[in-house]
């Protein structure tokens, strides 16, 4: 038999004293009957580390002929990973773009910032979105709280899928839009008072500052928002106001609830951080064949679940 796992440990000799293996994960024992599953150890490098062929092959001393055929095979045999959620209480869920639309979809435990779910080709919409949410809860997957980046089809579907789930905005994704949108040098006034407003979002930490960031939005409204909303202004500078005031007014409600539970995570950057890293290893296989994108993603999800991974 083949397994796919690289933990596995010697297991004794065979009568022509051929060495035996212990999967750890499968319980099985096997032996190695290819020459390219020897070198599984210069497969991870070159998923995790991101080397070339052509640097394997000079670390190796294997030619290059022999790295390919290393390659080729493990991407035909890609793993299987098995989830346990009965204890993950606190999701981050984001999704990022590789290429054009195409992209990737994950959901990290935020307690251990391990992946419970990732894979490719999976975009943020209503056609993808409710079968991810809706295979994890057949897992066995409830969780409490889910922090998102704002985007409308995950708030949808992730309270289609867990109605009493605790939805917490993204601090830092709600900053740096209502910023955008407010420009640096504003020159209206209340877009002066507003950009201020969110200059201290990420500064929040208590409930008591959130408190008072809630009242400085309420009274932010009050002194202006009769005036926009009659304004006959037209123009995209106006209308991005608009835009950050919308936004903010919807997302105050699901953007504090990490002042009270200090289990739920304030934004998704560890995520985001994640997805940096492996984007950088991506992009030194950019040249990979589309039929092996997905298998290369499950191996580097197997090697590589987490942040504070060592893959060396």
């Amino acid at each position: 038999m083949r397994c796919n796992s690289s933990n596995v440990r010697q297991h004794g000799r065979t009568t022509k004293n051929r060495q035996r293996w212990y999967c750890l994960d499968c319980h099985h024992t096997f032996l190695w009957r290819k020459s390219s599953t020897k070198h599984f150890h210069w497969f991870k490098q070159w998923v995790v580390e991101g080397y070339s062929v052509r640097q394997l092959s000079n670390i190796s001393k294997l030619s290059q002929s022999t790295v390919n055929r290393c390659i080729w095979y493990w991407l035909k045999h890609p793993p299987q990973r098995k989830y346990s959620f009965s204890t993950v209480r606190y999701l981050i869920c984001d999704g990022t773009f590789l290429e054009h639309r195409t992209g990737i979809y994950a959901v990290m435990n935020a307690h251990t910032k391990q992946l419970v779910y990732g894979a490719y080709n999976i975009p943020e919409g209503a056609h993808t979105l409710p079968i991810v949410y809706q295979s994890l809860a057949a897992a066995g997957s409830s969780p409490e709280s889910v922090t998102v980046d704002g985007n409308p089809q995950q708030i949808k579907y992730l309270h289609l899928v867990w109605p009493s789930i605790i939805l917490q905005r993204c601090i830092v994704h709600v900053q740096r839009q209502g910023l955008s949108w407010c420009r640096r040098n504003p020159k209206r006034t209340d877009t002066k008072h507003l950009r201020e407003i969110f200059l201290r979002l990420c500064t929040v930490k208590t409930s008591a500052q959130a408190q008072q960031f809630i009242a400085d939005v309420i009274a932010w409204e009050n002194r202006f928002g009769v005036t926009i909303d009659q304004s006959t202004v037209r123009g995209w500078v106006f209308s991005d106001l608009l835009r950050a005031r919308s936004m903010l007014l919807k997302a105050l409600p699901n953007m504090f609830h990490f002042t009270t539970n200090n289990h739920i995570p304030s934004s998704t950057n560890t995520l985001e951080s994640y997805f940096s890293r492996l984007k950088e290893h991506y992009r030194h296989h950019r040249g990979l064949a589309i039929h092996h994108h997905d298998a290369y993603f499950k191996w580097y999800f197997y090697f590589v679940p987490g942040k504070n991974n060592n893959t060396k």
